[in-house]
C-alpha cells in the first residue's frame, strides 16, 4: 500500500544508485497520485479476494472469511510501514483500503453462493494481487527517497508477506516456501525492472507497467510450466 496522498517524502541519506524523483509539477503530481491510489486499491481488493477464497476452501465463517481476507490485503503494507518508520500505518488513517478489503470479501462470499470458483482463481487472485502490490511499495520506497536493494526489498514484502500470512492462518505451507514455482523470485525481478527503467529515464507510468507485467507474467508462466529454482540436496554421508 502506498502512503496516504500529499505525504512528503522522506530524505535518505548516504552512498548508492538513487533513480530520478518522481515528479513533474501540481497536475502531474495529482495524476500520478491518483494512478497511484488506483493501483493500491485494485492489490487490496484482488489480494482480498484471495484470502476470502482460501478462508472459504478451509470452511470457515464469515467472520474467519472477513479476517483472512483483511490480513491478505493489508498485511505487506503494514509490515512494510513498519520496517520503514511510518506511523501510524496507512489503513489506520485512510481506512478505505480497510473498507475495499472488507467489501471485495463481501463479494467473493455472495459470489461463490451462486457460482462456484474456478480452481485457478485462488492462483489468478494472488499473482494479480503481487504484481499490483510489489509495484505500489517499490514506488513508495522510491518516493521516500531510499535506494537500490532497499527499494526492491520493501517491494517484495509488499508483495509476499500478506499471502504468508494468509497461507499460515489457512494452514497451508507459504507459497514463498514451496517447492517447485517461483513465487518471491517474480517480485525481486518486477521491482528490480522498474527500479532500473527508472533509472533510464523511462516515464514512471511505463516503468510500473512493465514491472507489474513481469510480476504477474513470471509468476503466470511458473504455474502454467511448473517453473521454479533450482533445489540443492543435502549431501549425506
Amino acid at each position: 500500500m502506498a502512503g496516504a496522498p500529499g505525504e512528503s517524502p522522506r530524505s535518505v541519506s548516504g552512498a548508492g544508485w538513487c533513480p530520478p524523483p518522481i515528479a513533474g509539477g501540481a497536475r502531474s503530481l495529482t495524476t500520478e497520485l491518483s494512478a497511484l491510489l488506483l493501483v493500491d486499491l485494485l492489490g487490496v481488493g484482488v489480494f482480498a479476494i484471495s484470502g476470502a477464497l482460501a478462508a472459504l476452501r478451509k470452511e470457515m465463517d464469515l467472520l474467519g472469511v472477513l479476517v483472512i481476507a483483511a490480513v491478505t490485503a493489508l498485511g505487506g503494507g503494514t509490515v512494510r510501514d513498519l520496517l520503514l518508520d511510518r506511523h501510524p500505518v496507512v489503513w489506520v488513517t485512510e481506512p478505505g483500503y480497510l473498507y475495499m478489503a472488507l467489501a471485495a470479501a463481501i463479494a467473493t462470499v455472495i459470489y461463490t453462493r451462486f457460482r462456484e470458483a474456478p480452481q485457478s482463481s485462488l492462483a489468478i487472485a494472488d499473482a494479480l494481487g503481487l504484481g499490483f502490490f510489489v509495484i505500489a511499495g517499490a514506488r513508495l520506497t522510491v518516493e521516500m527517497g531510499y535506494t537500490g536493494v532497499i527499494v526492491v526489498l520493501m517491494g517484495t514484502t509488499t508483495g509476499v508477506v500478506g499471502g504468508v500470512i494468509r497461507d499460515i492462518l489457512s494452514a497451508q505451507v507459504p507459497l514463498i516456501l514451496r517447492k517447485g514455482e517461483l513465487y518471491a523470485t517474480t517480485a525481486i525481478a518486477g521491482a528490480t525492472a522498474y527500479l532500473v527503467l527508472l533509472g533510464l529515464g523511462v516515464i514512471e507510468g511505463l516503468s510500473a507497467a512493465i514491472g507489474m507485467v513481469t510480476v504477474v507474467g513470471l509468476r503466470f508462466a511458473a504455474i502454467r510450466w511448473g517453473i521454479g529454482l533450482p533445489v540443492i540436496p543435502l549431501r549425506r554421508g
